[in-house]
């Protein structure tokens, strides 16, 4: 069941693989998770110290958080792979200039996981071709409901 997704990665790369990762969050994230309070629009994915960390992931903290925790919303979070995981990606984006997004958060299993992906950025005539073909998909199905 997904939580929150970042339709964006998918208009501005080209998503090669897609990982399945865990997050080390507080309790008032999860809490707010739960509740829809997420926000992938602008995050991005990092190393840094052994470790990948989620960036700029905006979790809004619940009215009713206590009072004597200071949520921050866009703390980094760490993500957790497995190592033969982290080596491949670590050589993926340093040889061949790919960049790593998350695309979305989801339950699985009762945990909340984040889908990342593996990409490499668009040209601006690539997004345009995009956008093009997926216009002329919406018209087809749109002539061939239409001509029923």
């Amino acid at each position: 069941m997904s939580i929150a997704n970042n339709r964006k990665a998918f208009h501005d790369y080209y998503i090669e693989e897609q990982i399945q990762a865990g997050l080390v969050l507080q309790g008032w994230e999860v809490k707010a998770i739960r509740a829809g309070r997420v926000q992938l629009k602008e995050s991005y994915i990092y190393w840094r110290k052994d470790a990948f960390y989620l960036v700029g992931c905006h979790i809004t903290a619940l009215p009713t958080a206590s009072t004597h925790v200071k949520p921050d919303p866009v703390r980094p979070r760490k993500l957790l792979l497995n190592q033969r995981e982290i080596n491949k990606l670590i050589g993926k984006t340093e040889r061949a200039g790919y960049t790593i997004v998350p695309l979305n958060m989801h339950f699985h299993r009762g945990k909340i996981k984040a889908e990342i992906g593996l990409a490499k950025g668009k040209k601006l005539h690539d997004k345009r071709e995009s956008s093009k073909e997926a216009d002329w998909k919406r018209e087809k199905q749109r002539l061939m409901k239409n001509a029923r």
